[in-house]
């Protein structure tokens, strides 16, 4: 699997920053060669959770490559089949949405776009506070799509935000291997 190459990109689920650093360093310790991509949002936005550019130079550290954070260096990841598997890690309602969508206005949706024109494989961890409410069709459209696949995911708080719905970061290894080997990693729904 040494000649497998990952796209792991990060977007504005500022509060799952953190865990999804540890599932970076757990794809990278699988496989050697992983591009960090990060949203522009993600890119330019510091918050209570830390700094955009600490965050950019720990994934340049995990993955000893350049962040791509524009639309425009994204764009090659398709015609120059860049990448056997597209990581979105967390992906955010508004992501599940422009994909969902076909919108293509970031980094991020951009590099999904250009991976899928290949039939290469897309796993999504979402993370969004209204998974049960307005990313719902989203969702159920993106499960629909070939060559799309989910990280296992559940309500993160059923009795405080009822509608919020977060990935189990500490399966996106296993949820990748899985996508690479065309198959969806079970059960995809988990209990709180």
């Amino acid at each position: 699997m040494d000649n497998i190459t990952v796209g792991f990109a990060v977007c504005g689920s500022f509060c799952t920053h953190a865990k999804a650093m540890t599932a970076l360093e757990q794809v990278r310790a699988r496989w050697q060669n992983v591009i960090p991509i990060v949203s522009e949002c993600t890119a330019e936005t510091d918050t209570r959770f830390g700094k955009a550019h600490d965050l950019m130079r720990e994934m340049e550290r995990i993955c000893d490559h350049r962040v791509i954070a524009s639309v425009k260096a994204a764009e090659p990841i398709g015609p120059q089949h860049l990448l056997d598997l597209l990581i979105i890690c967390p992906c955010t309602g508004n992501t599940l949405g422009k994909l969902a969508s076909g919108v293509t206005d970031s980094s991020v949706t951009m590099a999904a776009k250009a991976h899928l024109r290949n039939g290469r494989p897309l796993l999504i961890a979402p993370s969004t506070n209204d998974g049960l409410s307005g990313s719902a069709a989203s969702i159920g459209a993106l499960l629909n799509r070939k060559y799309i696949y989910f990280v296992p995911f559940g309500q993160d708080d059923p009795a405080k935000k009822p509608t919020s719905l977060v990935a189990d970061f500490s399966q996106v290894a296993d949820a990748a291997q899985a996508a690479l080997e065309g198959q969806q990693l079970q059960p995809l729904l988990l209990r709180t």
